[in-house]
């Protein structure tokens, strides 16, 4: 699918990645952009930037993803994309608390939940649609020093799997965005850890990757190519790769 002449909705879409997808939707020809966050001045921002629409939304709440998708549909009268992107960041283990793993669990997966309930069956009644989920390489592989976010990332690529299977064949085109280390506000500081290993890319560059997997209609969106090879090890020898991620984690015990 290309997102010319296409009305596309992005949460998270006040910095960082969301932004740089706002901007680079627009430059494509997207009829409409919708952009949804909780930082009101900075929304106000990307949206007139792309003559688009602002939403303050908490996407935890499910009556809030509902209030951004009847706003989006007043105004331009359907969705066709739908990236649902924001997360947040939690270093921390077993010992985390209950309230942050809430928290991650919300907003990694179930603002998911929430998206895909708002758009999913619309977009399979008009056969046709695109739904792009981010995740992060942690979802596919892991983060050492988060809990919280490797299991919820993890989760969130296991629903876009299953929305893959059950609307892949009604038109509903799915993606799961998983990049490593993009400098972003969530990366300020944490310039060396696993995910940085491969070089920390700009929003930019991740745009560029999104636009060519929308074009081919794939399932994974991943910028950093060395993702690949890392799933095809872990999938080939779990134990091993466990294995080099506990040296990584002694070698570098700071890492994030």
């Amino acid at each position: 699918m290309r997102v010319t002449g296409k009305i596309c909705v992005i949460t998270g879409g006040a910095s960082g990645i969301g932004k740089a997808l706002a901007e680079r939707f627009h430059a494509e020809g997207a009829k409409g952009i919708v952009v949804a966050d909780l930082q009101e001045d900075a929304l106000k921002q990307v949206a007139d930037s792309v003559n688009g629409l602002g939403v303050v939304t908490n996407v935890a709440k499910e009556d809030d993803i509902q209030a951004l998708v009847a706003a989006a549909e007043e105004k331009y009268g359907h969705i066709d994309v739908f990236v649902s992107n924001a997360g947040i960041a939690r270093m921390g283990g077993v010992e985390t608390s209950d309230a942050d793993w809430q928290l991650n669990w919300d907003i990694h997966v179930m603002a998911h939940v929430y998206a895909a309930r708002a758009v999913a069956e619309k977009m399979a009644v008009r056969g046709e649609g695109y739904l792009i989920n981010t995740a992060s390489a942690a979802g596919l592989l892991t983060h050492v020093n988060s809990a919280t976010y490797a299991v919820t990332k993890n989760a969130a690529v296991a629903f876009a799997e299953w929305l893959a299977i059950n609307y892949g064949d009604r038109g509903v085109h799915v993606s799961v965005l998983a990049p490593q280390a993009v400098r972003t506000a969530m990366t300020t500081g944490r310039d060396v850890s696993v995910a940085s290993v491969d070089g920390m890319i700009e929003p930019e560059e991740l745009a560029d990757c999104v636009i060519e997997t929308m074009d081919r209609e794939e399932f994974l969106m991943i910028p950093h190519r060395q993702v690949l090879e890392y799933m095809r090890r872990k999938a080939t020898d779990v134990d091993r790769w466990i294995g080099g991620m506990q040296r990584f984690r002694k070698k570098n015990p700071e890492s994030t």
